[in-house]
């Protein structure tokens, strides 16, 4: 009788735990991500980076030496947010001096555009200098636990639109860390390694985390990875937070994100202090220890990426600004440009200014979920999105002696071209065995430019496509099935949609989107959300019937 009075109740006790455990599943699956990676992934205290060191002597003169290649990406940072390109936050306090100070130097690409409006397709883009989906690399690596938890997190009666989670493919979705670039693909960092350059990778990579698809295989002798999205832990003192209740992403992140990274796929631990800081003091032993050998140093910041955390010092810098949220954002881009001008900086003081080839660029727009609306002002459109707001960004570089300084190129370019002109920067050929979209500008640049030929730009999210030719741009979307054709030549920011106008503009460049794309391959991995994104305003503002919108496909 006692042995069934115990068994009884034990079965009591598991039916209440089931139930209490059903009652808070969304609890529980939307912190499952952060403990697993505690349980998996233990951190240890922040230990000195063992960078490797160039010879204490130069082989050759700096001037018979090919340039270092420095490429410094962004993240989500709208074009807006950089004086060069726009008002930026100058008026806040916040201006660019040292983002700016490239262009001043070298060029200013006035549309400048990445090659996908979201990060690990056009990150792909810039390290291979192809489309992405020629290598079924079309959409973006996502968690299951996200598709599992988005449908509730981003349940609100006043939204029109809804999100579509197809939940059998996520339950069979691979593991977030073995979605990414495939290593048959030839990076930058190979074809530059195999010029005798040293190669280095800091920060963020989101192009795959299996010991095959990390920088150390893809051709990056050294690699600083972060491995999980905090600037610092969210009670840090040295730390201030903005949450955007809001957004079910946000909402998402906080509670799975750490504080951590890892050196040549070693054993995680924590950074010395804020990411953006912390990345570029390492960023800076980098490149002293190199002197006195070529170097590629691919510094891939997580600033201004959610969650926003600015530091708070930064923050402290700017009490003029009322607006917390704002406040924070702009501090997390003052740390960013300070960035910059650390790396300027340190060239300068190791005699390698005149012969280095340094980008600045970010990986795609300003997102709306932000709840800014002027980071990718004046465009329309934000991160997810094919118009301008997603896929124009702040494009920047500098060469001195080989790219005139103040030089304003008005025509397109992309990040795809970032491949090819590095390369030929190093004196190298293109790969032969493979189609490279991207165009070496260079010939483009110096004092006896060329005139670039013209040439069609094409982006690529499942159904939702697009072209631009000749300052004709067509979006093609399936949801909503629609087609907007604009010409930017007279119409930048996109306000009016010529589709019904103008039938045979319309049919040539849907003839070149099918022409593009009729070869491509499958994509690696299928896409398992569909979220809307409304075109013209930010996520926290009220949504109405005659809100234009499009669908992001992850």
């Amino acid at each position: 009788m006692i042995r069934r009075r115990k068994l009884l109740a034990s079965l009591v006790l598991l039916i209440a735990l089931a139930g209490i455990a059903y009652a808070n599943r969304l609890y529980l699956l939307t912190y499952s991500l952060g403990w697993y990676t505690d349980i998996r992934f233990p951190r240890d205290a922040n230990r000195p980076v063992p960078w490797m060191s160039g010879p204490q002597r130069a082989e050759q003169p700096l001037a018979q030496r090919p340039p270092n290649i420095v490429i410094i990406m962004a993240d989500d940072l709208g074009i807006n947010d950089v004086t060069t390109h726009g008002g930026g936050l100058a008026a806040l306090g916040a201006p660019t001096p040292a983002i700016d100070a490239i262009a001043r130097d070298g060029v200013r690409f006035d549309q400048g555009y990445a090659a996908a409006a979201v990060c690990t397709v056009s990150r792909a883009a810039l390290m291979t200098g192809r489309y992405p989906w020629r290598f079924g690399v079309e959409f973006t690596p996502t968690p299951g636990a996200m598709a599992r938890v988005a449908g509730q997190l981003y349940a609100d009666p006043q939204r029109l639109h809804p999100i579509i989670i197809d939940k059998d493919k996520a339950r069979a979705a691979k593991d977030f860390s073995d979605l990414g670039m495939p290593a048959s693909e030839q990076t930058l960092a190979e074809v530059l390694k195999a010029r005798g350059y040293h190669t280095v990778h800091i920060g963020k990579w989101h192009l795959g985390s299996t010991p095959e698809m990390r920088p150390n295989n893809q051709g990056f002798d050294e690699s600083l990875f972060m491995e999980s999205g905090l600037y610092l832990p969210q009670d840090d003192p040295r730390v201030v937070n903005s949450k955007q209740d809001f957004d079910p992403i946000d909402r998402f992140l906080w509670p799975n994100m750490r504080f951590g990274v890892s050196y040549n796929a070693g054993h995680w631990f924590e950074p010395a202090g804020y990411l953006t800081d912390y990345f570029t003091d390492e960023a800076v032993n980098v490149i002293r220890r190199n002197r006195h050998r070529p170097f590629f140093l691919f510094l891939a910041h997580w600033g201004v990426h959610t969650p926003l955390q600015a530091s708070k010092a930064d923050y402290d810098a700017l009490s003029g600004i009322a607006d917390h949220r704002q406040r924070v954002y702009a501090a997390m881009v003052r740390s960013v440009d300070r960035s910059v001008g650390r790396v300027l900086q340190t060239l300068r003081d190791e005699g390698l200014e005149d012969n280095t080839l340094i980008v600045f660029t970010s990986d795609n727009g300003a997102p709306n979920y932000l709840g800014l609306p002027d980071v990718n002002k004046p465009y329309r459109g934000w991160k997810l999105t094919q118009f301008e707001g997603g896929v124009r960004v702040p494009y920047v570089a500098k060469w001195p002696g080989r790219i005139s300084a103040g030089t304003r190129y008005r025509q397109p370019v992309s990040s795809i071209d970032l491949l090819p002109t590095a390369l030929a920067a190093a004196g190298g050929s293109l790969p032969a065995d493979r189609p490279i979209d991207g165009v070496n500008l260079l010939p483009f640049l110096g004092k006896d430019a060329v005139t670039q030929p013209a040439r069609a730009l094409f982006w690529r999210d499942g159904p939702y496509r697009t072209v631009q030719e000749r300052g004709w741009k067509l979006i093609v979307s399936e949801r909503p099935r629609k087609d907007w054709l604009f010409d930017l030549n007279t119409d930048p920011t996109e306000r009016v949609n010529l589709a019904e106008r103008q039938p045979d503009k319309l049919a040539q460049l849907k003839a070149l989107l099918a022409a593009h794309h009729a070869a491509m391959p499958a994509p690696l991995w299928p896409s398992f959300i569909e979220m809307p994104v409304l075109i013209d305003k930010t996520l926290d503002q009220k949504q109405t019937a005659q809100d234009e919108y499009t669908y992001w496909v992850n």
